[in-house]
């Protein structure tokens, strides 16, 4: 089997691209609370009602540009799919705006995105949920075929879809089967078609290949990145696999606790980390060597969305943390490589 990195080097990102997407201070929460009875409680002597959420996203500001494949990664639970789901539609952001080519698209109506729907398609991360066990893989790719071309024949629509299934590996011949008679690999290859069937040009993949075996990982990411560049796909690429970003990835956004650390090309992230948040992500990378002096092992426990610390979200693991960091939220600011960093600490030169 043809490897990842024998097949496709690694990308670098065009400075001063088109920028197709804009995430502009967005955030997400999720209410705990429960329904208005649970958020009853008696204080003082008096009946209050108050109200939990979870601060999934917490004023994140993100640019992709045309061409590129964007790469997100963090922690579990630090908002990254939320993050994607929320660029795509699925959820609606608490505050901040969503501006696919400079139009704002999050404010809009189910029957307003339909426009943007065919443009923007979405590669969820279980193939095995993903599909609808009820119809043929035929069935499954036609319909989004069918409701964004109403005009097409079902010569012109059965067509189209054979083109997309023999361009990711699937024999066509397959159209009559279930999904349940195919394997997690090819599962993710149909839903890959279903993405590709209406010819968008934005693609919002959750982590694409974490449910599949390692052996076909590589078989999947290669099928990806040939798409992108026959079909001129962006991707938002969301992962926890660093050794997947450093050969996928034309630059990188890395989160802790749905807030956005640092964000540069891959090249420069993994050559000249700046926030210690992403010094300790790739610090911690398996390699060869048992003895790894440069490992950073992070103290604390990862803060609970519920109730987000002051200032800095990473600053009670961080040893570089001051009063400033306890206090003030860090802003990003521009790096040398072309990146951006919120850290402090990098602002007055102290790392």
């Amino acid at each position: 089997m043809t490897t990842m990195t024998e097949q496709h080097p690694q990308r670098v990102v065009q400075a001063g691209g088109e920028t197709l997407v804009e995430v502009e201070n967005l955030y997400k929460k999720f209410s705990i609370s429960g329904d208005f009875l649970d958020q009853l409680k008696f204080r003082g002597g008096k009946i209050v009602r108050e109200r939990e959420f979870v601060h999934a996203i917490n004023g994140v500001n993100l640019n992709v540009q045309r061409g590129e494949a964007l790469c997100v990664v963090g922690e579990s639970g630090c908002g990254k799919s939320t993050v994607a789901r929320t660029v795509m539609g699925l959820l609606s952001p608490s505050s901040g705006a969503i501006r696919y080519r400079g139009e704002r698209i999050d404010n809009l109506s189910d029957r307003q995105l339909m426009p943007y729907r065919r443009k923007m398609q979405m590669i969820f991360q279980n193939p095995y949920a993903s599909l609808n066990p009820r119809m043929t893989i035929e069935e499954t790719l036609q319909e989004p075929v069918r409701l964004h071309n109403p005009q097409w024949s079902a010569t012109e629509v059965r067509d189209k879809v054979h083109e997309v299934m023999f361009s990711v590996g699937i024999d066509p011949s397959w159209g009559e089967r279930y999904s349940h008679e195919f394997s997690g690999g090819q599962r993710q290859r149909i839903s890959i078609a279903r993405a590709l069937a209406v010819d968008p040009e934005f693609i919002v993949a959750d982590e694409p290949i974490s449910a599949l075996d390692v052996s076909i990982q590589a078989q999947v990411l290669n099928l990806m990145m040939d798409a992108q560049e026959q079909r001129n796909l962006t991707y938002l690429f969301i992962t926890h696999d660093l050794s997947v970003v450093e050969h996928f990835g034309t630059r990188v956004a890395v989160m802790y606790l749905g807030t956005l650390c640092e964000l540069a090309p891959t090249g420069t992230l993994f050559a000249q980390p700046r926030h210690p948040y992403t010094q300790a992500l790739l610090s911690a990378i398996p390699r060869l060597e048992d003895d790894r002096p440069g490992h950073i092992k992070l103290k604390g426990e990862v803060p609970t969305p519920v109730n987000l610390p002051s200032g800095c979200v990473f600053h009670g693991r961080c040893p570089y943390a001051n009063e400033r960091c306890q206090r003030e939220i860090p802003q990003l600011i521009a790096t040398d490589g072309g990146g951006m960093v919120a850290c402090h600490a990098v602002d007055e030169g102290r790392i």
